[in-house]
């Protein structure tokens, strides 16, 4: 195993679990939230979906980085 192919794991790796947290820390507000003013249930929503794809986009990125540590 080479050096490269650990650098892909440790950068894919440490890539995705920060968004991993912060997916469940939006969903755990967003649940309270919802729980706490159904009323608003259709703003929490639209929020929630929106700070999901934000956080994705930071492990889409941590991904486009290990495919360039692979494969340059």
């Amino acid at each position: 195993m080479e050096l490269k192919d650990l650098a892909v794991a440790v950068a894919i790796g440490f890539g995705a679990i920060g968004p991993g947290i912060a997916v469940g820390l939006i969903g755990k507000g967003a649940m309270e939230a919802i729980g706490r003013n159904p009323e608003a249930s259709n703003q929490i929503t639209t929020t929630l979906i929106l700070s999901i794809a934000f956080a994705e986009a930071i492990a889409i990125y941590a991904l486009v980085i290990s495919l360039i540590i692979k494969f340059v």
